[in-house]
């Protein structure tokens, strides 16, 4: 059970996120949708308002706030309606800074951290390849020994912030014949020559989260770029993926929670047969079944979360919370923009956009199938 001082730490980061988000986001949102990414100068005015990486250190100019206090600034993002920008922050602050903390050494944090702290720097993780997604043991992407470097070439595909980053985490294999074992993580500085980026990927929503083809044509990084210890790679993965999959589930509820209170604002204004559309009991039935699985996921993640500040929260946990509440995310955005009728489909009411933004969580970081292979395989031993 949190203290009052931990309660009051959560209300002023919420004041402090929602203040900033109207002025500096809000006003501006439905452009960068259209544009298909954020400015990067927001980077640097989110980094002013303190709402990057703000549960890292204070020796690297974060707040050293809670996990709570981190995963509340991505929901109210994804509550607000501006999933793209959710995704971006939450691959910046919640999975990128992250890995550098836990499996960086003491130089490589010093380096990048404050920069991801202040905005100065934007981060991305690339894992996914044309021909390999969920599947890291078919990764083709490698990083080979040239003296003290290391020469890398390949490509990756469907890297959110790709097109702004200035940071990657590349996983690479250096040992091609060990399967995921083989597998190492790389800190890429994007300016190195053989770095290079195609052109920003067309998606059906989260428009303004910027994802782009990277590619990597003999790029030769130092010795001191490997993250971590050669050929573990695959093990930080796993031991990372909880977080990753906490924050999906992080934005999955709070854009539930945005959608819904849409769709309430909505029922009870609208007119139909001379009767608000709340008063029909479809309309109330639908609303309820919504609410009702809404917080079945909202107890669990909760759960889930302080198994995650005691350090017991455990792969499947996080397999079992983000199959449930991504895909609960996306039933309840269909039921939400189903009672808006014809209007829930124009592109003029925030709730289709709830609508396209949520499809892709049940994609990313593990598609659900994948959720339910890692949830089966303890259950039969295997």
């Amino acid at each position: 059970m949190q203290t009052d001082a931990e309660l009051a730490e959560l209300e002023l980061f919420r004041e402090m996120t929602c203040r900033a988000l109207k002025q500096e986001v809000e006003p501006y949102y439905e452009s960068w949708e259209s544009a298909g990414q954020v400015p990067r100068k927001l980077w640097q005015t989110l980094g002013q308002a303190g709402m990057l990486c703000v549960d890292l250190p204070e020796q690297y100019g974060a707040a050293d706030a809670s996990f709570e206090v981190a995963q509340l600034v991505i929901g109210e993002m994804a509550r607000m309606g501006f999933g793209g920008l959710a995704s971006g922050h939450n691959i910046h602050s919640n999975i990128v800074a992250p890995y550098i903390l836990h499996v960086g050494n003491e130089a490589q944090k010093a380096h990048w951290l404050p920069q991801m702290v202040s905005g100065d720097v934007v981060g991305a993780i690339a894992m996914t390849e044309p021909g390999a997604g969920s599947d890291l043991a078919a990764l083709r992407t490698t990083a080979v020994r040239d003296g003290d470097d290391w020469l890398i070439n390949g490509s990756k595909i469907f890297i959110t912030n790709g097109l702004l980053a200035d940071l990657v985490i590349v996983c690479a294999k250096t040992d091609s014949s060990a399967g995921a074992k083989g597998i190492s993580l790389f800190l890429v500085d994007t300016s190195l020559p053989g770095f290079s980026r195609g052109s920003g990927i067309k998606k059906i929503g989260q428009h303004s989260s910027d994802t782009a083809e990277l590619f990597f044509d003999n790029l030769r990084v130092p010795a001191d770029a490997l993250l971590g210890e050669e050929n573990r790679g695959f093990f930080y993965l796993m031991q990372e993926l909880p977080r990753e999959r906490l924050g999906c589930a992080t934005q999955a509820i709070a854009a539930t929670d945005g959608a819904l209170q849409l769709t309430l604002d909505y029922v009870q204004e609208r007119k139909a047969f001379s009767q608000t559309v709340g008063s029909f009991q479809n309309t109330r039935f639908k609303l309820a079944e919504v609410k009702t699985q809404l917080e079945l996921c909202r107890a669990y993640y909760q759960q889930c979360m302080a198994k995650y500040v005691a350090g017991t929260m455990t792969v499947e946990d996080a397999a079992l919370l983000k199959l449930s509440a991504t895909e609960m995310q996306c039933q309840a955005a269909d039921q939400c923009l189903q009672l808006f009728g014809g209007y829930g489909y124009t592109a003029e009411y925030p709730i289709s956009r709830f609508y396209v933004d949520a499809r892709v969580q049940t994609i990313y970081g593990g598609t659900s199938e994948i959720m339910k292979e890692v949830i089966a395989r303890p259950m039969l031993g295997r």
